[in-house]
């Protein structure tokens, strides 16, 4: 117990799915959260099922698909926190599953902004409070579905293969110093994104959101030392 004792990790898409297993298994060893998601009512209830573990937890909600509504949030956490250990990139959105010409602008922007332009301007801003830490450690959740062209999933494997690219150069960039940077494929999840995705499939083979936690927190520890890959789960 307590392998982030101390740690200051932030969680976007906090309040269901992968993100909310991610909170519990943070705080069940001791971190202090900084837990985002766009809905006030999502944070709370996580919030509340976390005080059993006796974790200070900090709620921002924040619609990542106005990414330019991050701009203030590097400001408040230094000011706060004076660093931070761990980034997990874990909020995205799939869209309606729609013949790639038929997107209206806004929705295919929606889509790359949540996917890839919020993850930039956290990776951006919150740089310098990472900087601060002894371990810096960053995570972005990512898919298998853009390594092929697959029909009416247009914006979102295009967004995703940006994100893998993105991240796996400023990993790159980053080499020389104490950042470790990856993604994480985690296969297929009991999620609302993947009942959403695939209507009608039998859910019970498939794993559920605590089941992967184990090995995504692994790479936050200040003993991992793998940096620019994608972890297939």
């Amino acid at each position: 117990m307590g392998k982030f004792l101390n740690k200051v990790v932030l969680i976007t898409g906090a309040s269901r799915g992968l993100g909310s297993a991610l909170a519990h298994g943070f705080a069940k060893e001791g971190a202090t959260l900084i837990l985002m998601a766009r809905r006030v009512e999502g944070l709370e209830a996580i919030d509340k099922e976390l005080d059993q573990y006796n974790v200070e937890t900090t709620l921002v909600p924040l619609d990542l698909s106005k990414p330019e509504r991050l701009q203030t949030l590097p400001q408040a956490l230094m000011k706060k926190f004076g660093r931070l250990d761990v980034l997990v990139g874990n909020a995205g959105m799939l869209g309606n599953l729609s013949p790639l010409t038929h997107y209206a602008p806004r929705n295919f922007q929606k889509i790359m902004n949540v996917n890839v332009t919020a993850n930039w301007h956290l990776m951006t801003g919150l740089e310098a409070l990472l900087k601060n830490s002894a371990a810096p450690r960053e995570i972005f959740i990512t898919t298998s579905v853009n390594e092929k062209a697959t029909p009416y999933w247009g914006p979102y494997v295009a967004s995703k293969a940006a994100l893998n690219m993105m991240v796996k150069t400023y990993a790159q960039e980053m080499r020389r110093t104490s950042f470790r940077i990856n993604l994480v494929d985690p296969g297929d999840l009991q999620t609302d994104m993947f009942e959403k995705a695939m209507p009608g499939v039998d859910l019970s083979a498939i794993k559920m959101p605590q089941d992967i936690v184990p090995f995504i927190m692994d790479l936050a520890l200040e003993s991992c030392d793998i940096t620019g890959k994608i972890i297939t789960l």
